[in-house]
């Protein structure tokens, strides 16, 4: 079994309210094909040997009009049984509004945890008005999963996107689940400071051709990291299979494999 942790939902009606400028640069670096159908995000599993896949909603309304919205990521996961696992998204700037929309994605919908893109909301993950999201999440036991790193969605800032951050997220919610997305890059030093001292802190490689992780990354996912770490494409900016094929020719340990591919991810989301 190989579990996708994270990918994007890039169909043409997810696609509606990206921002044009966003919409243009995304097709400007990984081009016009990343806009796909359900049929094409299951061939591509299938190609892969992909038995399951995280799609994540995006919430930047307040300050981007950007939405993907929670019962839209619902409809192929109710669809697909088994195939797909959805995380929410909230927009923390709608206060209350958010922790109960929260709540019902997860409680009404089945959705299994959050996506949370700081560069969109413009809010630094340890900032107080995210607390009582992360308290939700606690109560529902979902994981969150933070972009970290370079993103290039035209017009952002990636300073709210800094690992470090979410060392004092850690600290201060310690049962909270975390998920650091794309491994921080270029902060990826720091980010394997903050998951290596906290225990509810994992990441992903979603984003990367293996063959392009830095070398010191890949030793630290074959050694001190390895049951942290978790399979992700962000599919459809690069593909499952050319993931795991360039994943089975770096020189990592069998069990690491094993870890990535699914060990790591059923314990963190709780499949059986």
């Amino acid at each position: 079994m190989i579990i996708d942790t994270h990918s994007q939902l890039f169909t043409e009606k997810a696609l509606e309210t990206m921002p044009k400028p966003m919409l243009e640069s995304y097709k400007a670096v990984f081009g016009e094909e990343m806009v796909v159908s359900i049929r094409d995000i299951l061939e591509d599993m299938d190609r892969a040997g992909v038995t399951m896949t995280v799609i994540v909603a995006v919430d930047a309304e307040t300050v981007h009009g950007y939405k993907v919205p929670n019962d839209l990521i619902a409809e192929p996961v109710q669809e697909n049984p088994g195939r797909f696992i959805g995380f929410a998204s909230v927009d923390p700037h709608k206060g209350k509004l958010a922790t109960e929309e929260f709540e019902w994605a997860i409680r009404d919908l089945g959705l299994k945890g959050l996506k949370i893109l700081p560069h969109l909301i413009e809010i630094n993950p340890n900032d107080p008005l995210m607390y009582p999201i992360y308290k939700k999440s606690i109560e529902l036991d979902v994981p969150i999963l933070f972009h970290t790193g370079t993103q290039f969605h035209a017009g952002t800032k990636i300073k709210y996107c800094q690992p470090l951050f979410l060392d004092d997220v850690a600290i201060d919610f310690p049962h909270l689940k975390i998920i650091l997305a794309h491994f921080g890059f270029p902060w990826f030093y720091e980010a394997v400071a903050v998951i290596q001292r906290n225990a509810n802190v994992y990441f992903n490689i979603a984003g990367w051709a293996p063959r392009h992780i830095p070398e010191p990354m890949v030793r630290y996912i074959d050694t001190i990291l390895s049951h942290k770490v978790l399979f992700g494409s962000d599919f459809p900016l690069i593909t499952r299979k050319r993931i795991v094929d360039e994943l089975k020719e770096l020189p990592l340990k069998e069990k690491t494999l094993d870890r990535i591919f699914s060990e790591n991810a059923k314990r963190l989301l709780n499949i059986s």
